[in-house]
């Protein structure tokens, strides 16, 4: 079983893809990227379990098995994927788990912690220090001040006290979201870093990065470029973790660039 499932559409062209979001956002964060593509994509777009409109998570499974669940349920084989965040992580394991209902895969700072853990500890180091932080913001029981935190790294800049009070509280309600995706991100649970798995995903995969992002986002695409076998990457300048939120005519170019040489058939 998996939660509900709620979606919307953005665009109207030929061609048909899915949109997967980051942790604390939802569906909508895919709006502007979305109408600039319209002429070329019809992107469907999910909320990710607890988040939008979509079902809770029940806390019993694996929240990404979950996740990668509920995207499965909506592929309409072979469409091009499009995920940010841990959005994308979703993406690239259906990609690798089931390359056949994947036309392309387009990935926006995919957080696989464990990939970069593993081909670049000391790039990871940073990230690690954050991260105790978080943790024991979370431990005391002072889910403010994680979510806090978490902004700080990954968020698009705003300081926490300009961010409008429901943004906060939608937040910090949902800030549980994080360590559970732990599994995951950084303890590869679906053993997708086994030799020979990443050379299942043969499409085309585009990785893209904000020049000013953390350094882990760096080194997470570092190590995806070197185990994806038909990738390419682009970097916008200026932009951090939040890429598609605060330049969304430079992600949605560099998509459209992208998928212009892969044929829709």
């Amino acid at each position: 079983m998996i939660p509900e499932v709620n979606a919307r559409r953005f665009g109207y062209g030929l061609r048909p893809a899915l949109a997967i979001h980051c942790s604390l956002a939802h569906s909508g964060a895919w709006r502007r990227v979305g109408e600039a593509l319209a002429d070329d994509l019809t992107i469907r777009a999910f909320d990710l379990p607890m988040h939008g409109k979509s079902g809770d998570w029940d806390g019993q499974r694996n929240i990404h098995d979950v996740a990668t669940d509920m995207a499965l349920s909506l592929l309409e084989a072979p469409m091009d994927l499009i995920g940010h965040s841990f959005g994308a992580t979703v993406a690239m394991r259906i990609a690798i788990e089931r390359p056949e209902l994947v036309r392309s895969l387009t990935m926006i700072e995919p957080v696989y912690f464990a990939a970069a853990a593993q081909d670049d500890p000391e790039g990871m180091a940073e990230y690690n220090e954050q991260n105790e932080a978080f943790e024991a913001a979370l431990a005391e029981g002072d889910r403010e001040t994680a979510a806090r935190l978490f902004n700080r790294v990954w968020g698009d800049g705003t300081k926490w006290d300009q961010i409008p009070a429901p943004t906060r509280a939608y937040m910090v309600d949902r800030i549980d979201f994080i360590p559970a995706s732990s599994p995951f991100l950084g303890g590869d649970s679906a053993g997708l870093l086994a030799p020979g798995m990443f050379d299942r995903a043969v499409m085309p995969a585009l990785l893209i990065e904000g020049s000013a992002s953390p350094k882990a986002a760096h080194a997470i695409n570092d190590s995806l470029m070197r185990r994806l076998p038909n990738a390419r990457r682009v970097v916008v300048e200026g932009a951090g973790h939040m890429v598609p939120i605060t330049h969304p005519g430079e992600v949605a170019g560099a998509i459209s660039d992208f998928l212009a040489e892969v044929p829709l058939a």
